[in-house]
């Protein structure tokens, strides 16, 4: 109820139904008010639309149209671990949703609230605690921006190696470990995963908990990872203790050009199964090529490999040498280290306003992890899906290679239709048979539904499609850590809370 505003005032026009949930809804913000101060709770219709909305197609698609976006009916912005804490206890007796929220960098739709609820905003948490150069541990709040906790580390000659597309967007720590986000140099430093040794997260019906100092351990199953990657829907992360490296003194840069995408494919492998390590494998199809050229300058045209090899001068000499020797074996052709410096310079690039996609072009970033022996059949699975299924529509697929593992890859692909139906209900319909088949395509030829983007509400549908029988071990896992289904609901394919009001 917005202060001020009389029972009177309230009532005129409304059913019983909305004046119940008004004058419950005002309740629950006078408790909150007393956590965390009056002028860190309320209704701004204005306020809980910006915290509902993030950078999903359907997100930015309503917005273009000016369509309502679903969202919440209380904005909450607590400023300690144990006010998130309390506000979710105050939830947990209401059985009313929390939908956490950091910088709203998602593309998967993992904020809207679609069963209302508290929209809880995690900016305020944004402390560095400590920085422990003796084990090279950084631990800081969730709520901290990526770029924030970076100039505060290279002051001392330090960093955590993990920078997103999403780096200049608002993306917090805890939304990284939230998506199981992956970074530029992720293929030698790892995802956030992988970065992660310590949480702190407030957990249904309203209490803290931390995992133990190291991630490595014999004490049972790994809590910290069963709460990374739940997007909110088991834990509110609240703080983490991150990995950090110290700044290489020295990065070598190399770019090659293949005939086609097998033997790019088959350079990366070589090098990954030969087990070097370098910080950047980027592969980019003759499609992603010729955008990045324009983009860049770079003049190159074809299939395009550009590696970075950091760390001590002496190995970064020893391993780009030898990855030169191994790509050049495969069919490379050099263009030197040019073209690879002048991609470091320009990583963000590609998602600037006027490069990444918007609407009224429907797009999607339909992201899958393989194995090396899977990963061109699902390229050429999903290209043929997508450009020949929809052809109607002219649709185009994009692609480039950007994380690497010792048994695999990833592909960052996208399919666009520049001109889809005027009517919004039609083109959210072809935006979302898109999806279906390129999701498809991935499954049935070896890949996973995603690497690093998470699932939100857009791809909650796949999950059981996903993970088959296992998915109801995930929903037990669910139902016994938040029973009333109240953290972030819709999300991940866990459903309704248990207790709708509406």
């Amino acid at each position: 109820m917005p202060r001020g505003s009389s029972p009177v005032d309230i009532a005129e026009g409304m059913s019983q139904s909305q004046i119940r949930d008004r004058y419950l809804i005002a309740q629950i913000e006078r408790e909150i008010a007393a956590v965390v101060g009056v002028e860190n709770v309320n209704t701004d219709q204005a306020m809980l639309h910006e915290q509902s909305a993030d950078w999903s197609w359907i997100s930015q698609y309503l917005r273009h149209k000016s369509l309502p976006l679903p969202h919440a009916d209380l904005y909450v912005r607590p400023g300690t671990a144990a006010e998130v804490a309390e506000v979710l206890r105050i939830a947990c007796e209401y059985k009313i949703p929390v939908v956490p929220r950091g910088g709203g960098s998602g593309t998967q739709g993992g904020t809207v609230a679609i069963y209302g609820g508290i929209a809880m905003d995690l900016r305020r948490l944004n402390t560095i605690i400590d920085i422990d150069e003796v084990s090279m541990v950084v631990t800081a709040e969730a709520g901290i921006e990526g770029p924030e906790l970076e100039k505060v580390l290279n002051a001392r000659g330090l960093t955590m190696p993990h920078y997103p597309g999403s780096f200049h967007f608002g993306a917090t720590l805890g939304g990284y470990l939230a998506a199981r986000g992956s970074g530029v140099v992720s293929t030698k430093y790892g995802k956030a995963e992988d970065l992660v040794l310590q949480l702190e997260a407030a957990v249904p019906p309203g209490k803290l908990i931390e995992t133990m100092r190291v991630p490595s351990h014999a004490s049972g199953p790994g809590i910290i990872q069963a709460i990374v990657g739940s997007e909110g829907t088991l834990g509110i992360i609240t703080k983490a203790a991150m990995r950090i490296e110290r700044i290489p003194e020295s990065m070598e840069f190399l770019s090659y050009g293949f005939k086609n995408i097998s033997e790019g494919i088959e350079a990366a492998r070589r090098i990954m199964t030969d087990r070097w390590r370098p910080a950047v494998i980027r592969l980019y199809d003759e499609a992603d090529s010729a955008k990045l050229s324009k983009w860049l300058n770079l003049g190159v045209e074809g299939v395009l490999l550009v590696i970075m090899c950091d760390g001590r001068k002496e190995l970064t000499e020893l391993e780009s040498r030898e990855i030169a020797h191994l790509c050049e074996s495969v069919g490379g052709k050099s263009y030197g280290p040019e073209v690879g410096k002048m991609w470091w310079d320009g990583k963000y690039e590609p998602f600037k306003h006027g490069n990444i996609p918007a609407p009224p072009q429907i797009f999607g970033t339909t992201d899958t992890c393989a194995r090396f022996e899977d990963l061109e059949k699902i390229y050429w699975a999903k290209k043929k899906v997508i450009e020949e299924g929809f052809a109607e529509y002219k649709a185009r697929y994009t692609a480039h290679f950007s994380h690497w593992f010792p048994w695999g890859g990833m592909i960052y692909d996208r399919f666009y239709i520049d001109n889809g139906p005027e009517d919004p209900a039609e083109a959210i319909a072809l935006h979302d048979r898109v999806w279906d088949a390129a999701i498809k395509a991935s499954l049935d030829n070896g890949g996973s539904l995603n690497e690093h983007h998470g699932v939100g509400l857009k791809l909650g549908r796949f999950m059981r499609l996903q993970h088959g029988a296992a998915f109801d071990l995930l929903l037990g896992v669910k139902d016994a850590w938040d029973p009333d289904g109240i953290l972030n609901p819709g999300k991940l394919g866990f459903g309704p809370p248990k207790n709708r009001r509406h």
